[in-house]
């Protein structure tokens, strides 16, 4: 067994992200000697890995209990975050006991919410499951709920204590959501760490090898970017270039096609297609070339994510307005002057988003 990797993230509780396999050990000591009680909050699907880390917490003297929650994106609402609520309320947790969320990056937007808002903020430890939690939603303190009039737009920031990236939850990982993570990996490539491109394009089969050093190597890489970022602007408050807001290169549309295609689109699969939309933005802005468009192409279709999207305009338009990026009704949009450099394009002419559109419809 190869030693785990260790990267903090230096926000303002700092905090360790390990990756590596059989890591089950590392709970007790991130979640620390005080809470007594845990409360997993986990997916239906994942009942059986909840229980297994139940037992190893009463083997360690702590109390455990199980709260199931739906899967996926239904996880997210309001109703199953109040469930939560009455059942911490009832086994009586106090600020001295701890939440472990234990599945995909809803699941851990959900448990970083309820621990946010629980007693204004209990200690929250996450052990993401899928490709897409590791390197993305589970790091960095963002948590939240969706409404009906977006994703995500209720939420708070709550660091977690700790996170635990077990790379074997990824060799049972079903393989469309292993590609629909790749999207957030890639991502992190074209807005600062490009050698992630360079070990993608150099062998895409072995990028999505969950047993192999490839992914191992492109997680790493992805938590790193995320943890730098993260650090140097933790409430996404800062204007510059390197702040938070370059992590939604690709969401603002992408954002958008979720929502109306009611979550039926994975999160990677509908970043991956705003990707392309804001490279090809980026290039009718006179910012980057041909080539640079042509990449993203090639390296998101390399891995099976898709390129293109066939839907209406006006209601992509009108989902964008309500994005959190947007300041008033003005479209905030990052986009890129060359590969690994991020810009802004703020209230772009309605003409050039349609005909950027008009390039992946």
């Amino acid at each position: 067994m190869s030693h785990p990797t260790r990267i903090t993230v230096n926000a303002e509780r700092p905090y360790e992200v390990v990756v590596g396999t059989g890591l089950l050990a590392e709970l007790p000591g991130m979640l620390g000697p005080e809470p007594q009680r845990v409360a997993i909050i986990h997916p239906a699907a994942l009942r059986t890995t909840a229980e297994a880390i139940r037992a190893d917490l009463l083997d360690d003297g702590r109390t455990a209990i199980l709260l199931e929650t739906p899967d996926a994106e239904d996880a997210k609402t309001a109703q199953v975050a109040a469930f939560c609520w009455g059942v911490l309320g009832q086994a009586g947790f106090t600020r001295s006991d701890a939440i472990l969320g234990v599945g995909g990056g809803a699941t851990t937007d959900l448990a970083g919410f309820v621990a946010a808002t629980w007693l204004r903020g209990v200690r929250v430890v996450h052990v993401p499951t899928t490709l897409l939690a590791m390197v993305d939603a589970a790091v960095g303190g963002k948590t939240g709920i969706n409404t009906a009039e977006g994703k995500n737009l209720v939420g708070a920031i709550h660091e977690p204590s700790g996170v635990v990236c077990d790379l074997t939850a990824l060799t049972t990982l079903p393989r469309n959501d292993l590609v629909a993570g790749m999207a957030e990996v890639v991502k992190a490539g074209f807005i600062r760490d490009t050698a992630i491109l360079d070990v993608v394009r150099a062998d895409p089969p072995a990028a999505l090898d969950p047993t192999g050093p490839a992914l191992r190597e492109l997680v790493e890489r992805s938590i790193r970017v995320k943890a730098d970022v993260v650090a140097g602007d933790l409430r996404e408050t800062s204007r510059a270039l390197g702040g938070r807001e370059i992590l939604n290169y690709g969401h603002t549309l992408g954002h958008a096609i979720e929502r109306v295609e009611r979550y039926r689109w994975r999160h990677g699969a509908a970043v991956a297609v705003g990707m392309v939309f804001a490279a090809e933005l980026a290039r009718l802005a006179g910012r980057i070339g041909d080539a640079e468009v042509d990449l993203h192409r090639e390296v998101l279709t390399s891995l099976g994510l898709p390129v293109s999207y066939s839907g209406q305009w006006p209601r992509l338009a009108e989902a964008m307005a309500v994005d959190k990026k947007a300041r008033g009704r003005q479209l905030r949009f990052v986009i890129l002057e060359r590969i690994g450099s991020p810009i802004f394009l703020d209230g772009p002419d309605p003409a050039l988003l349609l005909a950027a559109y008009g390039e992946i419809a």
